[in-house]
């Protein structure tokens, strides 16, 4: 299968916190059988301005208009790097979106905590998800096995980057779609729904963890290809 002639074929992946790229391999496997060209941002998760960096590294390996799609933490690392001439189109895949300004922390006041979803910070100011609320609270849905694997290999993020503004949000020049957990227990649904709506974006609501960009890998491969066939369309 390949794209069709106003389908952007450039699709730039980027993980969350506590995570690393491999949780996309099925997304980029759906893309890639779809003709899609497939970037993979490995996140050092040491400060926004060194996501972000990471990011617009690989956006400038892009040969034109591009659809960026974050996870989680990644979503506030697309809202800033989305300001990046090369991206078309923004998907936020259970994920954070602040507005111009606004630092991610501030994205959780007035909703509701998550008690399974646990950091336990070191004294060196990184924070692990803790091991034994780890599959509750990021991937229920992911088999034992995967689910052991993402906390065994999960990368700790710098606890400062929550703090960091955005210094504008690229969702405001640009078209968004989201994809949304509905049994998501790392963030509550009203506040991500919240954030997506702000941002304008087109929602989709799919049964499935936190750990959405692995276990519904086909679902939201499709509303990323769906940004894909829009965004120049919908170009704001």
């Amino acid at each position: 299968m390949h794209t069709s002639e106003q389908e952007i074929k450039n699709i730039v992946l980027v993980h969350g916190a506590f995570a690393d790229g491999s949780g996309w391999r099925g997304v980029w496997e759906r893309l890639r059988a779809s003709g899609h060209r497939v970037t993979i941002v490995q996140n050092p998760l040491t400060s926004l301005a060194d996501d972000v960096a990471a990011t617009r590294r690989v956006l400038d390996m892009q040969d034109g208009p591009t659809i960026l799609v974050g996870h989680s933490w990644g979503g506030t690392v697309i809202t800033e790097a989305g300001n990046h001439p090369h991206v078309a189109g923004l998907v936020y895949v259970s994920a954070l979106a602040p507005d111009s300004g606004q630092n991610t922390a501030q994205q959780y006041e007035g909703f509701a905590a998550n008690p399974d979803f646990v950091i336990d910070v070191g004294d060196d100011g990184y924070g692990f998800l803790h091991p034994d609320t780890f599959k509750i609270g990021f991937a229920a849905d992911a088999g034992d096995d995967d689910a052991a694997f993402l906390r065994d290999s999960q990368v700790p993020i710098n606890m400062s980057a929550f703090a960091t503004p955005v210094t504008h949000a690229a969702w405001r020049d640009k078209p968004a779609w989201a994809v949304i957990a509905r049994e998501d227990r790392s963030f509550d649904q009203a506040m991500l729904t919240h954030m997506a709506t702000r941002a304008g974006a087109e929602i989709t609501y799919v049964s499935a963890s936190h750990a959405v960009f692995m276990t519904q890998s086909g679902t939201v491969s499709e509303v990323i290809r769906t940004a894909a066939l829009n965004a120049l369309a919908h170009a704001r």
